[in-house]
């Protein structure tokens, strides 16, 4: 099994940055891809970015590319998601996912564990 707690969510204003952490425990061959997701209220959950844990190239969505970068720290079991430059279509509820290789590693795969999420709130 994995267990994913997120931190670091909270309300900020259009402009400012935020940085999210997500603890990482459990079956590391079961979280050889990780991945933030969101969903903000009245949408859909999306992809946000992953990455393999073993390194290489992070995937982003479209509308975060330049603005967000995810980060490994695989001596912490910790995934990060700096953001900056946050505008209100940023606010959402930000969950952190795991997978393993076997189950994809890309924005619109079917990941196995997620963590319960947190809160952004951007005010313009």
């Amino acid at each position: 099994q994995v267990q994913l707690v997120e931190s670091g969510g909270g309300s900020v204003q259009a402009g400012g940055s935020l940085r999210l952490s997500c603890a990482a425990s459990g079956d590391t061959a079961r979280r050889n891809c990780m991945g933030w997701f969101r969903q903000g209220p009245g949408k859909k959950r999306e992809g946000v970015a992953i990455m393999y844990t073993g390194g290489g190239m992070a995937v982003y969505a479209d509308s975060v590319k330049g603005r967000f970068t995810i980060s490994l720290d695989n001596a912490k079991n910790t995934v990060y998601l700096q953001m900056n430059s946050l505008s209100p279509e940023d606010t959402a509820m930000y969950y952190c996912a795991a997978n393993p290789f076997w189950r994809g590693c890309s924005l619109g795969a079917d990941f196995g564990y997620w963590g319960q999420g947190t809160q952004v709130t951007v005010s313009s």
